[in-house]
């Protein structure tokens, strides 16, 4: 059996010492020499469009009232009478009888009572509503202004404002992500031209998300026919000598 004396020990550690100090030297010199290696740009690439919403959803409301509870089925005649009247001139407006659906016609009751909680008034109320849903989105603003006529006759109508969507976003999502793409390589050519460098592949891409909005707002995206549609990709490109 060998004897190892304490001067050969200090030399074996001073070896492992001196191995393990190298072998980290040339780890870290190549994990710096490859984050050198590696010059990259990162830019943002904007690709925007003009669009018009194509499709409207529009609700029309009409309330019957009355003060007394024997002439309830006279109210939900006049209510059944109203419906018609409202669907007759959005048909005859130019809405098809598939985009027009009448809704229920609900039964509302309030009572007016005295500190004494005695009775002292009631209204029955029958209120309806009517959805249409269309492409015809130009159409319904020409519509909502005929509803005066109505309300002339006398008709209780809540002329609601109509929400309009922009539903074909799938159509210009590829053509917007080229554009952006360009936009991006545009940007990276111009700080590269700067730097006295070629902009080569792309290393990475994260694609943004692509927004919808009314035009002139910040905030919405039902109010009006124009639409503005907006996405931004962020792209890393690769930088040669």
């Amino acid at each position: 059996m060998t004897t190892l004396t304490r001067s050969d020990l200090i030399i074996a550690s001073l070896l492992v010492s001196f191995g393990l100090s190298t072998a980290g030297y040339f780890i870290g010199q190549t994990l710096y020499n490859s984050r050198v290696a590696i010059n990259t740009a990162d830019v943002k690439g904007l690709a925007e469009r003009r669009v018009e919403a194509d499709r409207a959803y529009w609700k029309v409301g009409y309330t019957v009232k009355g003060s007394d509870k024997n002439k309830i089925p006279d109210l939900y005649k006049q209510s059944e009478i109203d419906q018609q009247k409202i669907i007759a001139l959005l048909i005859d407006s130019g809405f098809e009888a598939t985009e027009v659906t009448p809704g229920i016609i609900n039964y509302v009751n309030e009572e007016f009572r005295d500190d004494n909680q005695k009775l002292v008034d009631e209204k029955h109320l029958l209120i309806g509503s009517i959805e249409v849903e269309t492409d015809k989105v130009k159409l319904v603003a020409q519509v909502r202004a005929k509803m005066n006529k109505l309300i002339a006759q006398g008709l209780d109508i809540k002329n609601n404002a109509p929400a309009y969507y922009f539903t074909k976003l799938n159509d210009i999502k590829p053509d917007m992500l080229k554009e952006a793409t360009r936009n991006a390589r545009t940007a990276a050519n111009e700080f590269a031209s700067n730097a006295g460098v070629t902009v080569g592949g792309i290393r990475s891409a994260r694609q943004g998300g692509f927004t919808i909005r009314d035009v002139g707002e910040d905030y919405g995206d039902t109010e009006k026919i124009d639409k503005e549609v907006r996405v931004v990709t962020n792209i890393t490109f690769y930088l040669t000598k």
